[in-house]
């Protein structure tokens, strides 16, 4: 067993690792990247580029399905599941081609395959050929999804993950899909417009990330229309029979091919040995850290990305990354850096997204804020394209009249979020938005209809407020 000093060893080559890489490296050239799987990140190989290749070709056979209303007369629709699957991973491949290329035109020396666990605080040994000795260390081993055991035991290979998806040679008959969070929204509802079978079943009432109770109300509505959903399934009784699942709630049993495990991601963490090194962790076994440097204590241990279940998103991997992959490499001078605004979308149709500050975050704070709304049913270009569902609603600072943060299920979610996004990171007045230009005929005209109801609600500020300028949590820069 060979022996390797360093002055950063990065657990982990995903997206919050490539990125700690680069920002250590602005600090010293001895870096080591060690990697227990294959290079490729979870979103190139699993998660956000193959369930977009298959969202693409579920609302391209939706859209034919649905032409009429347009005066437009599909005949007949085929889906071909084989070429659907071939085109998922073919795109697949090519994305996860160029992450592969980008860590291979690393240095050698800066690249080490195995699985790393603690020995101390200081060293790690991976597998059964080396020991590191690092100066400063950063985490970053991501998550993987949280199957109960109970349900592996009962189904066997008929239970999947997101990642047997996209490795599909075509698309089966049936699915039955547990839970009814982003990924499982996306994909039971992909696959249900390609002509599976699919039922959806959520623990609870919730569907969905957004958490102001008026879009909880019409995202239900909104899916329970395209959708077969079973909500409350708090007893659901799984069991295998031959080569199907059979999913019983209550009187009613279903039959399927497989069934999609979807109900949320777990830190990985459990094989690190974290227990050697004396770091502060949480009773979940992931260790304590300022969102804003990305140490853990005040050690010289530092984590990024899923493996520390705050953001799981990979925009938000990639910011961590380079903040604990900076801090990392310039320790013992550990800076804080401002994070940008919470920005979140789910490729559902209708999409769904939280800009800035959400509607419990707000409440959590205790501080009144001021709300305004506006529904996309009979906005202009939305009914023009036949998408006109869902609702947008925005959130101020009554003192200031600071935009502070919104939720929406509509059309074009993914573009209004960002113009949100941007416009909480800045700092903007809801006043300064309204200034701003809209075309016609768009969707933004939703939003500042949006707006408008919203400057209307500043006017009536509660007693309580005093008249002073409150800073929101977590707002980013002005904010």
């Amino acid at each position: 067993m060979k022996t390797i000093n360093v002055d950063v060893a990065i657990i982990g080559a995903g997206t919050a690792g490539m990125s700690a890489y680069r920002a250590a490296l602005a600090h010293t050239k001895n870096v080591l990247v060690i990697e227990a799987g294959v290079y490729g990140t979870t979103c190139a190989r699993v998660g956000c580029m193959p369930s977009k290749l298959l969202i693409a070709a579920a609302e391209a056979a939706h859209s034919a399905q649905h032409a009429a209303p347009f005066g437009v007369v599909v005949d007949s629709v085929k889906v071909d599941g084989q070429a659907v699957m071939k085109r998922v991973r073919e795109e697949r491949d090519r994305f996860v081609g160029f992450v592969v290329d980008s860590v291979e035109s690393w240095p050698a020396e800066h690249r080490l395959l195995g699985h790393a666990r603690f020995v101390d605080a200081h060293t790690l040994q991976v597998d059964q050929h080396t020991i590191v000795v690092a100066k400063r260390i950063v985490i970053a081993t991501g998550s993987h999804p949280n199957v109960p055991t109970r349900w592996r035991e009962a189904l066997g290979e008929r239970l999947i993950i997101n990642d047997d998806v996209f490795a599909w040679q075509t698309l089966p008959q049936s699915v039955a899909v547990m839970g009814a969070g982003v990924i499982a929204l996306e994909l039971a509802q992909a696959l249900h417009r390609l002509g599976v079978r699919v039922r959806l079943y959520g623990r609870s009432g919730r569907i969905g990330p957004l958490t102001d109770p008026a879009l909880q109300a019409e995202t239900l509505k909104i899916f329970s229309r395209d959708l077969p959903l079973q909500m409350n399934a708090k007893d659901v009784q799984l069991r295998r029979e031959g080569e199907q699942v059979v999913v019983r709630l209550g009187d009613d049993e279903q039959r399927f091919e497989c069934l999609l495990a979807a109900s949320g991601r777990t830190p990985n963490v459990r094989q690190l040995g974290l227990e050697n090194t004396g770091l502060p962790m949480d009773s979940d076994g992931v260790p304590r850290f300022d969102p804003t440097t990305g140490q853990i204590g005040d050690s010289h241990v530092f984590i990024a990305g899923d493996v520390n279940a705050e953001l799981e998103l990979l925009h938000e991997a990639a910011d961590e990354g380079r903040i604990a992959g900076d801090n990392a490499g310039r320790f013992p001078d550990v800076t804080a850096q401002v994070r940008r605004a919470p920005l979140a979308v789910a490729f559902t149709d209708p999409q769904i997204m939280l800009a800035g500050q959400s509607f419990a975050r707000l409440t959590a704070s205790g501080k009144p804020f001021a709300v305004g709304e506006v529904s996309f049913e009979d906005q202009g270009r939305s009914r023009v394209i036949l998408k006109n569902q869902g609702a947008l609603r925005l959130y101020a600072e009554y003192a200031s009249g600071r935009f502070l943060g919104a939720e929406m299920i509509g059309p074009a979610a993914e573009h209004l979020g960002h113009l949100l996004s941007w416009s909480v990171q800045r700092g903007d007045t809801v006043e300064q938005m309204l200034d701003s230009p809209f075309y016609h005929p768009v969707i933004e005209e939703g939003l500042r209809t949006g707006l408008r109801s919203l400057r209307d609600a500043l006017k009536h500020v509660p007693a309580v407020v005093e008249p002073q300028t409150e800073r929101c949590l977590d707002c980013g820069p002005g904010g």
